[in-house]
């Protein structure tokens, strides 16, 4: 008879957190139009196709007072969704339930709590099996933040957004079309 009261305790317990997801986030303090720009860039620039374009912050503007909502969550938020065929195929064959993640996304979001400071990132997956998934996210958000980690060329172009090279302290090194 105790196994069950035990059980609903662990649960309750337990639920919370496993509820509660990470996330991969960088913050850069660069206008919102221009990193929500750079972000759709740099999926673009990777091949990649964006299948939707969420106005997140619009929607839960619009709605807060009919939903009950007393708080401003965001001055600005988006989230773009796509899919790698390659990513996909390699999470897939080692684990088919990892369908459930695809599309995949990048979020671009300020808070009124933090006016200028512009927060991307993407889900953190803890399931080993999908790190080329997590490689590729990474890769989209260092390339829309020029981070100097992940170097981006952009052949032949000026830098997307030479806000965020200032932002996060990199000197950008244009190629000339004949160095690509």
């Amino acid at each position: 008879m105790l196994r069950f009261p035990v059980l609903a305790i662990a649960l309750a317990i337990a639920t919370p957190a496993l509820a509660q997801e990470a996330a991969y986030t960088k913050t850069v303090d660069v206008p919102f139009d221009d990193a929500q720009f750079s972000v759709e860039q740099a999926i673009t620039n990777a091949g990649l196709v964006i299948d939707a374009t969420s106005n997140v912050g619009e929607m839960l503007a619009r709605t807060k007072a009919d939903v009950g909502g007393t708080k401003d969550l965001f001055t600005h938020a988006t989230t773009f969704t796509f899919c790698s065929a390659t990513a996909s195929r390699q999470v897939m064959e080692a684990n088919i339930a990892n369908l459930q993640h695809c599309p995949y996304a990048v979020f671009v979001y300020e808070t009124p709590d933090a006016p200028g400071k512009i927060t991307v990132g993407h889900r953190a997956y803890a399931d080993p099996a999908m790190v080329p998934v997590t490689e590729l996210l990474d890769g989209i958000v260092a390339d829309a933040l020029n981070d100097p980690a992940h170097p981006v060329a952009i052949c032949g172009h000026r830098p997307v957004l030479p806000l965020m090279n200032h932002a996060l302290e990199v000197v950008y090194h244009p190629m000339s079309t004949a160095e690509c």
